[in-house]
């Protein structure tokens, strides 16, 4: 099995297809390469009629620390990032997404569960959504998605701050559906996974078509916009700054 195979593990059971994280000796931090893998089986999973759903997950004290930022420094800024097509994909998916987020799960860790359609956190999980405690701004339409979902207030706590959060208020916000047990959420996950994979096949994808449409294009452009401004901060002074007292450890 290659490095990158090992990163991502993608195993097919029944109609459910899992992705999960599995860099544990970089807290399952994502790479351009393991973001490509992930948008490869998303697409292979929507053309598959085996699969019903997908289901995201790490391992119960890890979902994931979110970007590499140093793999994410050293990619080729002339080419559209892979986590930009990957988030592009979530935004058309057609097949149900389920989630089993549990440990740590930070910046694209909080994120990806916004455009999952079932989501299931550890009861000792901590969020955070660090952009601009990095100099950088939010990503995946979390500007557009947290606000809609909670309230500027909240959302501006959560983004602005960027301070670390609790499962309960994960749950609270809208975040997730559920907090189980650590240990246990991957299974609860999987049993709602296979709950799901039971219903009508085209009953359960208009449902989610219709659930997401009306913002469908206003998330899609906010990706976009984010993605643009991400860039420029990224190369701007105060980003270089804050990324070399990252990287020295004063952070």
């Amino acid at each position: 099995m290659s490095d990158l195979q090992s990163h991502i593990l993608i195993e097919q059971q029944d109609d459910i297809l899992a992705i999960r994280f599995n860099r544990t000796n970089k807290k399952n931090a994502l790479t351009t390469a393991m973001y490509a893998s992930i948008l490869q089986a998303l697409i292979a999973a929507d053309q598959d009629d085996s699969v019903k759903v997908i289901l995201f997950a790490g391992q119960p004290d890890m979902f994931t620390a979110g970007n590499d930022l140093k793999d994410f420094l050293s990619r080729d800024t002339t080419q559209e990032p892979e986590a930009i097509k990957m988030l592009r994909q979530l935004t058309v998916q057609k097949k149900p997404i389920v989630a089993a987020a549990s440990g740590i799960a930070v910046g694209i860790g909080v994120t990806l569960l916004l455009h999952c359609d079932l989501v299931y956190v550890g009861e000792n999980t901590r969020l955070r959504l660090p952009f601009v405690n990095l100099a950088v701004v939010p990503e995946a339409a979390s500007s557009l998605l947290l606000p809609d979902m909670m309230g500027r207030q909240r959302a501006s706590e959560l983004l602005m701050l960027g301070d670390f959060f609790d499962a309960h208020r994960a749950r609270e916000y809208g975040i997730a559906n559920a907090v189980i047990a650590n240990e246990e959420v991957l299974e609860y996950a999987l049993a709602k996974a296979k709950a799901l994979a039971a219903k009508p096949r085209e009953a359960l994808v208009l449902t989610k078509h219709l659930i997401t449409r009306t913002r469908r294009c206003d998330v899609q452009q906010r990706i976009n916009d984010e993605a643009i401004i991400f860039g420029e901060r990224v190369a701007s002074e105060e980003a270089r700054q804050v990324m070399a007292a990252f990287f020295s450890g004063q952070m």
